[in-house]
């Protein structure tokens, strides 16, 4: 059959079409050129019938395609509910979701972990920024008590100051759009006054800048305790050592 020629015509049809070979046939019934109904010409009856009729050439015009079958599989129920279970309410359901219940608390949620980490976090940056302010303004605070505009623009330290508390206060009611900012004020701080106590000599003031705005720093990129817990006591720390030893 493959190297057979075939003539076509509709059943109304007067007149022949082809000769087809077999594979120009198959191009023909793939656009519906052709159909079941379509007649052609067996040469070995030597009269017209129908594809239909032909299963040989009904196989290779509409191959029958493979039924895909999934095999039926037993299920087991691994929840079963036993004679005087109470139901599970919604407050039980979430609590369970969280970790907070006897059953679940191995397996707490890590992304409740990470927020939570990260609300400390926010409030680590939020103390490390404010005590930054006070260590800024003590030195300043005559300065700051006459209200003389001019006076406390000529002090950068105390403008950082007013930064820092503004930031401190901002992170305190829980606005963490401002990390960015944070971030930035962390490596200026690093670097300006930084550079400015490593030219002076003032080695002590140095590593209590550089322990501040590392600490500010990783407080607003860490979401795991220890490591957070860690970077706000040096943080801390840092700034603490700054108001102590009245750096300005």
């Amino acid at each position: 059959m493959a190297t057979q020629e075939f003539y076509i015509r509709g059943a109304n049809d007067t007149d022949a079409r082809g000769p087809f070979s077999l594979e120009q046939l198959t191009s023909l019934a793939e656009t519906s050129g052709v159909t079941k109904e379509t007649y052609f010409y067996d040469a070995t009856s030597e009269q017209w019938v129908t594809i239909e009729s032909n299963a040989e050439l009904m196989a290779v015009l509409w191959p029958e395609k493979k039924k895909i079958t999934f095999k039926a599989t037993q299920t087991k129920t691994l929840n079963v509910e036993k004679e005087g279970d109470a139901p599970i309410t919604v407050e039980q359901f979430l609590a369970a979701a969280e970790g907070k219940t006897d059953d679940t608390k191995d397996r707490k949620n890590k992304n409740v972990i990470m927020m939570q980490a990260a609300i400390w976090g926010t409030r680590a940056a939020a103390l490390i920024c404010i005590l930054s302010a006070v260590a800024l303004a003590l030195p300043n605070i005559d300065t700051i008590s006459s209200f003389d505009v001019g006076k406390i623009i000529a002090q950068p330290y105390i403008i950082l100051g007013i930064i820092d508390l503004a930031i401190g206060l901002l992170l305190a009611l829980g606005m963490i759009s401002l990390y960015p900012l944070v971030r930035f004020r962390a490596v200026f701080g690093l670097g300006f006054l930084g550079f400015l106590f490593w030219t002076q000599g003032q080695s002590p003031a140095m590593l209590a800048v550089v322990a501040t705005s590392a600490g500010l720093y990783f407080c607003t990129i860490l979401l795991s305790y220890i490591p957070l817990a860690i970077a706000a006591l040096v943080g801390i720390g840092g700034a603490i050592a700054m108001a102590g030893m009245g750096l300005m």
